[in-house]
Order: C-alpha cells, then structure tokens, then sequence
C-alpha cells in the first residue's frame, strides 16, 4: 500500500507540477517597452521643463527603435537647449544618417555648429537645409542667429546684416508664431540696438517655452541693455535656476551690478560664476575687474594674471590666458596693467601698456589707460593721482534703423 500511494504521488508530481515549474537557473523573461512610452514620458518631461531627464527617455527610446529619425532630433533639439553641443551634432547626424535629405537634421546641426562658433560649415548644413526644404521656417531662424553670432563675434562677412534681416523676415512670412522665429527676431533686433522690440520679441517666445534659459538671458540682456536692472537680474535668476550649470547668469547679474555701481555684489556674483566654470580665462577676467572698481587692487591681480597669462589656481584649475584681441579682452588687459601699476608691479604693467598700444590702437579706452600705466608708476614717487578711464562695454547703445 505504501509503495503504491508513493508511486501515484509521483506520476501526479510528473504530470501536473513539473510542467508548469520554470527550469532552474535560466533568467524570467521580462515585458519590452514600446518605443512610444518612452517618447510620451520624453515629451511629459520636456513639457515640465526637466530637459536632462527627457534626454534620458528619449535615449531609452532611440535604443528600442534605433531607425525612427525623429527621436534622435528631439534628442539634438534639447542637447541644444542645455548647452551639449557636441551631442546635438552627433544626434543630428544620426537622424542624417537614416534620411540625408531631412532638412531638420541638417538645420539643427548648422545651429549647434553655429553654436560653437564653427560658422563655415554651420552656414553650409544650413544651406543644405534650406535647399531640401525652401518652407523650413526653423532653418531661416537659426541661419539668421548664426549670422548674429558671426556678427557680434566681429566676423562680420560681406552683407551678413542683410542676409539676416532677409531670412528673419522669410522666417516671419512662414511661421509667424514659432519659437524659433520669435528668437531669432529679437536676436537681431537686440545687435542693432532695437531693445524694446526685442524684448518684444523675446517675450513672445518665452510664452511659447517658458524652459528654455538662453530665451531669459537675451530678455534680461535687453532689459539692461535699457537700464532697467531689475527686470533684468530677476530673468538672469530664471535662467540660473532652468540651467544652474552655465557660468552666463551669474556673470551677467555681476555685470549689472558692476553698472549700477554695486562693485561687493559684483563680486559675489562674478566669484559664483567661476565656481559653475573653473577653467574658463574670462570669468577669472571679469572678477579681476570686479575687485579693480572696488578699488582692491591687489585682490584684482590674480584673477586679471590668470585670464591674461593663464596658470592653474590653488584648487588646481589649469587656466588657459587670452590673446590680446579687441572687445571684452582688451578690458582685461588694460585693468591688469591699471592694477599692476597701483600696486608697485610696474615693470610688468609697462609691458602691458606697450603690448596694448602696439596691438589695438584703434581702441580709444585701452589706448588712454595704457597711456596711464607709465604715469601711474611715475607719480607713486610723488603721491599724486591718475585719472584712468574703466569702462564698462555692452551696458547700453544707440539706437539704429530697425532691420
């Protein structure tokens, strides 16, 4: 009796137990996500302004359908908004790789290119986008902010101006009420000093995506570009907060306040900026100025050295200095020999001065205070004083004709 209630044990075991008991060692097949839900959740993200996690689902989603063009310009298009250029590019060209003729690839790489300062072949991909697609209103706007930047980086080609107004307004005709052409819009009409319509335009824009930190920092451009500072550092915050990795708000804020006379918040902001980027010679710059208008001028040497002749500071930042070159630059080498010379340092400041009148004579500020180094050094002998003339460039502008 035994043997037989152990004998139908067994063939019940076989029959109905083992057949349905997955094999031991061999890992659970899981549920595959369709490509879509990570799109949904990607689009979700972006609507919320979580950009660096839309990328993320947007990456989930190339790699469940790695032939679908769209996820990688989506991928591009926000890689932009957060400042990776060179993933934009490697996206866009992924999206080209499956359609060559896709105009929006080929649009979205020319303004990341445009982006980096790569003006050549930006202006070529966004040619190619315009030829495959003569209705690509975003392919009018971004050839005409990458013409600004040409232009505001004094590589000003033959009729850029021109040509940017001619693709601003063709970006108008044919999508009045994009993003992209209310941007590129305000963009020159910021260069050629229409702030108001600018901030017109600029204002259109954030209406459309309020997420974008590049549209808050232009609109607070404008705003103090008309004096009115306020208005300007609370968007220069906006833009902090969307994109607290980028070094431009806080060294925009300090720039406002350095024009409003406020030189210890100038200070705090500029020394924020450079904690964001530690590498970067012009915000060592700009904190030299700082600590110059402060009258610290011993404070303001180092940073001044740093964005000048470069070196690597007591953290350990290697820092590579600046060439001499008119704009911006020439402010840092002109406050670095104003401070050399007030500080006793004069064989280092007449190097400067001289420096300076050899290499931008046509800029009238840097030539005065070079011309000042010599007789600051001159009179410490005496205890007489100096006037120097520190200015402050891109506060504000006249006005010209509207493009």
């Amino acid at each position: 009796m035994v043997l037989f209630v152990l004998a139908g044990v067994g063939v019940y075991f076989s029959v109905f137990v083992v057949p349905t008991t997955p094999p031991l060692f061999i890992p659970t097949s899981t549920a595959t996500r369709a490509p879509e839900s990570f799109i949904t959740d990607a689009q979700q993200l972006e609507n919320n302004g979580k950009f660096t996690q839309a990328i993320a689902s947007y990456k989930q989603a190339s790699l469940a359908d790695p032939k679908n063009p769209n996820i990688f310009l989506n991928l591009a298009r926000l890689m932009i908004y957060t400042g990776s250029y060179d993933d934009a590019i490697n996206n866009a060209e992924n999206a080209l790789l499956l359609n060559p003729n896709n105009s929006q690839g080929q649009a979205l790489r020319g303004y990341a290119l445009g982006l980096q300062g790569n003006y050549l072949e930006a202006e070529g991909a966004l040619q190619k986008a315009i030829e495959a697609d003569a209705n690509n209103a975003i392919g009018f706007a971004y050839y005409t902010e990458v013409l600004v930047m040409e232009i505001t980086d004094q590589k000003d080609a033959l009729g850029a101006l021109d040509k940017a107004t001619q693709y601003s307004r063709t970006a108008q005709s044919l999508a009045p009420n994009l993003m992209e052409t209310h941007r590129a819009r305000g963009d020159l009409l910021e260069i050629t000093s229409n702030y108001e319509e600018a901030i017109a335009e600029f204002q259109a824009a954030i209406a459309i995506n309020p997420n974008i930190a590049d549209l808050h920092l232009a609109l607070g451009r404008n705003y103090r570009n008309l004096q009115q500072s306020g208005k300007a550092i609370e968007e220069f915050n906006r833009a902090n907060a969307l994109n607290p990795f980028d070094p431009l708000p806080d060294s925009y804020i300090s720039r406002t306040y350095l024009a409003n006379g406020e030189f210890p918040k100038a200070i705090q902001y500029a020394a924020a900026a450079i904690k964001v980027s530690p590498n970067d010679p012009s915000l060592y710059g700009s904190l030299g100025v700082m600590y110059y208008h402060n009258k610290q001028y011993k404070e303001a040497v180092d940073p001044l050295r740093l964005a000048v002749r470069g070196g690597t500071t007591s953290d350990g930042n290697v820092v590579k200095g600046l060439p001499l070159d008119y704009g911006r630059i020439t402010e840092y080498y002109y406050t670095y020999g104003l401070a050399l010379a007030k500080t006793g340092s004069c064989t280092e400041a007449l190097q400067i001065s001289q420096l300076i009148l050899n290499n931008v004579p046509n800029d009238e500020d840097a030539v005065y205070n070079a011309q000042q180094m010599p007789k600051i050094c001159q009179e410490l002998i005496t205890g007489t004083a100096t006037p120097t003339r520190v200015v402050t460039p891109g506060i504000a502008g006249t006005a010209t004709p509207k493009p």
